[in-house]
């Protein structure tokens, strides 16, 4: 064998080595990472809508104070909502706003 021979055989030893070294590392890596997502996904705790003050209902996308304040005072005038859609029923608080945080939501 010449040395160019010997040499490109090393080097392609020596990669196949390394992908099933670090290949198996990578994953893991990916794996964790999959992990953490899936557990911040899981730890969001919805927002009971007949139970939150306007300082938790502010957290909601487009949910500002005012909105907050009106949704709080529509539930002491009109009673607990029944279903997380009668949210809508707040002057205010519309489709979109609404559809933005429906998975945020609990009564």
């Amino acid at each position: 064998m010449n040395p160019k021979s010997l040499t490109t055989i090393s080097l392609t030893v020596l990669a196949l080595l390394a992908l099933f070294i670090v290949n198996p590392a990578i994953a893991e890596v990916k794996k964790a990472g999959t992990n953490k997502s899936n557990e911040a996904v899981a730890s969001i705790e919805k927002i009971n809508i007949n139970q939150a003050d306007a300082k938790a209902l502010t957290t909601l996308k487009g949910i500002g104070k005012d909105r907050a304040v009106k949704i709080v005072e529509y539930r002491e005038k009109n009673g607990p909502f029944k279903k997380i859609e009668d949210l809508m029923k707040v002057k205010g608080i519309g489709k979109k706003i609404f559809e933005k945080n429906k998975h945020l939501l609990s009564v």
